[in-house]
């Protein structure tokens, strides 16, 4: 596995990497190095910012599409791998609608030091992987996977291939892995609460797009870079790792909520994309 990074979000160009690029992870945080983020004093508040965000549309529809694909709340899924957890708040989603058990893991201290205070479960393992390998599981050992809006926050497509190497290697035959990210077919909608690059804009294949996540509080908007994948690319990367029974979901709002307005987006374009294969 190549070396991975930690999290933190990037409000500011100051906030980019020194040769302009920046990597993201499960919230749309950018991702430094793991040492700087340890020296870093602002790594806590920037986690704290991701933290705050108001993952409305994600809770209404993209988490319930995901856990409807991996079988969340069945007595076939008994342990869950939540890759890229952030703050700990899918895994608790998870835990509150099964009696499964949860290996979350992440690459930002700083993310998971919010997730144990103040999402602690018995049945929530928070785990630190330094290089996002997972040699702490063994083969074969987890029954679902879910990584959510970690592709769209990773840059290098040679990372993308080996998540999905590396989760395929943990799950166990017939265990079902799930992508979840905005969907690339709409990005520069403005959503409820996020909008992923600009309107009018078409962006190539992995590259860097600027968005807005906003915060309940009436905060100043959150705007993390994040990378621009096609549809294709989640298909090939799940496909090249050994995945079959590639499924592409697009769920969109069925249920008008008033907690999104009288007429959300969410209702007529889909924005968020779930692509999920089985191991055989």
């Amino acid at each position: 596995m190549t070396p991975r990074t930690t999290s933190h979000p990037i409000s500011d160009t100051a906030r980019l990497d020194a040769d302009g690029t920046a990597r993201l992870d499960t919230d749309g945080t950018a991702r430094l190095d793991t040492d700087a983020e340890a020296l870093d004093p602002a790594a806590r508040f920037d986690a704290e910012a991701l933290d705050s965000y108001d993952d409305l549309p994600e809770r209404l529809i993209g988490y319930p599409a995901v856990f409807h694909a991996l079988g969340i709340g069945s007595c076939a899924v008994r342990t869950v791998l939540d890759y890229g957890c952030g703050p700990g708040k899918v895994a608790t989603r998870v835990v509150e609608a099964s009696d499964a058990r949860v290996v979350a893991v992440d690459v930002s201290p700083s993310m998971l030091e919010i997730a144990r205070e103040r999402r602690p479960h018995p049945r929530i393992d928070y785990r630190l992987t330094e290089d996002g390998g997972l040699g702490f599981l063994a083969d074969g050992s987890v029954d679902a996977a879910m990584a959510c809006f970690v592709f769209v926050t990773t840059g290098d497509i040679a990372d993308l291939h080996d998540i999905a190497a590396e989760t395929h290697r943990v799950l166990r035959p017939g265990g079902r892995f799930a992508v979840l990210d905005a969907n690339p077919r709409t990005t520069g909608i403005r959503f409820s609460t996020f909008r992923r690059g600009e309107p009018g804009r078409v962006y190539t294949k992995g590259e860097r797009r600027r968005s807005r996540l906003e915060r309940p509080d009436g905060g100043a908007p959150l705007e993390p870079v994040d990378h621009h994948w096609p549809c294709q690319t989640y298909l090939d990367v799940l496909g090249k790792a050994g995945f079959t029974d590639l499924d592409v979901h697009e769920p969109v709002l069925t249920h008008r909520s008033a907690l999104l307005g009288h007429d959300p987006a969410e209702a007529g374009h889909p924005p968020f994309l779930v692509v999920s294969g089985v191991k055989q």
